[in-house]
C-alpha cells in the first residue's frame, strides 16, 4: 500500500487504473479463495465454492451496469420508487474456462442472452488469436458482462475485448467478470482499454491456473 501526503492509502488497484474494482475482502471471500487455491479440494468442494465467488463476482458486476429510475404500483396499491436496468444487458463468456460462470449470470438475470468466444494460443509463438465468436445481432447495443475467471497475463481478454469492439460494443459498456487477476494483467488490460471496467475477487501474482482443469474435472 502507498501513502499521499495526507497519509489516506492508496490500494494497488487505484494504483493501476480508476475502472480496476476488487471485490471487499472478507472472511468468506478469503476462504472461498483459500479453498479454490488448496491442492487438497476435492473437485466436489472445488466447484461448490468457485460456484459460491462467482455468484459473488456476477452480483457485484451487475452492480456496475448502469441503472434509471422507475416507479411501481404495489400490490396494495402504493407507489414504490425503484431502479431497473437502462439498457439491454448480455453475457459474454471466454471459452472454455468462462463458461463456468454463465450458470451464476443466469441464476442472477432470467433468460439473460450468452455469446461466446473462443481464443486459443499458438503452440510455438504463443499469440494468442481468436477462432471463434458468437454473439447476439444486436450486442453493439447491449451492455456486456465478459466472463473469464482467470487472467495471468491479460492477452485472451485483449483479444476478445477487440472482437467485441469490432462488432460495434464500445469500450465503455464492457464489464470483465474476472475471480482471479495479477497485477501484471491488470496492467495490461486496463492499458489497452482504460473505458472497460474490471471485476475482480484478487489481485494476487500468482492465479490459479488450474481452475478451468479442477472446475470441468479434466485435470
Amino acid at each position: 500500500m502507498g501513502t499521499v501526503n495526507n497519509n489516506v492509502p492508496i490500494s494497488i488497484e487505484h494504483k493501476i487504473g480508476d475502472n480496476l474494482k476488487v471485490l471487499e475482502q472478507n472472511s468468506q471471500i478469503k476462504e472461498l479463495q483459500t479453498i479454490i487455491r488448496d491442492r487438497n479440494t476435492s473437485r466436489s468442494d472445488f466447484k461448490f465454492y468457485a460456484d459460491r465467488l462467482i455468484r459473488l463476482v456476477i452480483e457485484e458486476s451487475l452492480n456496475q451496469l448502469p441503472y434509471s429510475d422507475c416507479s411501481v404500483v404495489t400490490p396494495t396499491g402504493a407507489i414504490y420508487d425503484g431502479l431497473k436496468y437502462q439498457s439491454g444487458n448480455c453475457g459474454v463468456s471466454i471459452v472454455r474456462s468462462g463458461e463456468a460462470m454463465e450458470q451464476g449470470l443466469r441464476d442472477c438475470c432470467r433468460s439473460i442472452r450468452i455469446g461466446k468466444i473462443l481464443v486459443e494460443s499458438d503452440a510455438e509463438t504463443h499469440v494468442a488469436k481468436v477462432v471463434y465468436a458468437r454473439f447476439p445481432d444486436d450486442i453493439a447495443k447491449r451492455q456486456v458482462l465478459l466472463m473469464y475467471p482467470i487472467m495471468s497475463t491479460g492477452n485472451t481478454v485483449v483479444q476478445a475485448v477487440n472482437v467485441l469492439k469490432e462488432h460495434g460494443v464500445k469500450e465503455s459498456s464492457i464489464i470483465l467478470s474476472n475471480l482471479f487477476c495479477t497485477p501484471q494483467a491488470a496492467k495490461t488490460v486496463v492499458a489497452a482499454f482504460p473505458d472497460m471496467k474490471i471485476l475482480t475477487s484478487e489481485l494476487h501474482p500468482v492465479a490459479p491456473n488450474h481452475f478451468g482443469q479442477r472446475y470441468f474435472g479434466t485435470d
